[in-house]
């Protein structure tokens, strides 16, 4: 019984921390955030992102309704501009298996041996996701949010994937001052 439930820890631990995001925030301490109540896209600061004009819209999409969600009104004449920024990395996770019995010539004459170990190689896409608000009337930075994540190449998934990244991005916002 207890090795079931080391088992299930292992396995909830594992695929909980699949579906982590590691954020951080920084802002203008100077900046009166309780002014800012309207919002529109930067586009030449997103124009730079260096990723698939489809996950731009899943991310825009995603910030457009966290935003309104928190009560701010997508505008033409906006108290804030909304830009972003990405960076991708590969991380190549090696597991190594020190033991275990295989089949093949071993010791002697018999056809089992034990196997003194393989490697289990994995590799994962991990982003970062930089949510920059910016100042619309001083065009100068006052909140900057960033979300670390892994990945999913799932079509189907990944609006889900990025709206949980947005989430956790702008639940820092506004700041706790």
């Amino acid at each position: 019984m207890k090795a079931f439930s080391l088992l299930s820890l292992i396995l909830i631990i594992t695929l909980s921390s699949c579906s982590t995001v590691r954020v951080a925030s920084d802002y203008d301490k100077q900046a009166n955030f309780n002014k800012y109540k309207t919002f529109a896209f930067f586009k030449p600061g997103i124009d730079k992102a260096e990723i698939s004009d489809l996950d731009k819209k899943r991310i825009l999409r995603a910030i457009e309704s966290d935003m309104q969600a928190k009560g701010f009104t997508k505008s033409e004449t906006p108290d804030m501009l909304v830009s972003i920024f990405t960076k991708t990395r590969e991380n190549v996770n090696v597991n190594q298996n020190n033991f275990g019995w295989g089949w093949g010539y071993g010791w002697g004459w018999h056809p089992w041996y034990w196997n003194m170990g393989y490697n289990n190689v994995s590799r994962t896409t991990e982003g970062t996701l930089y949510i920059d608000l910016i100042d619309a009337e001083q065009k100068e930075l006052i909140w900057q949010g960033m979300g670390t994540a892994a990945l999913t190449k799932d079509v189907d998934k990944k609006q889900e994937r990025i709206n949980e990244i947005v989430n956790a991005i702008l639940a820092k916002y506004p700041p706790q001052l």
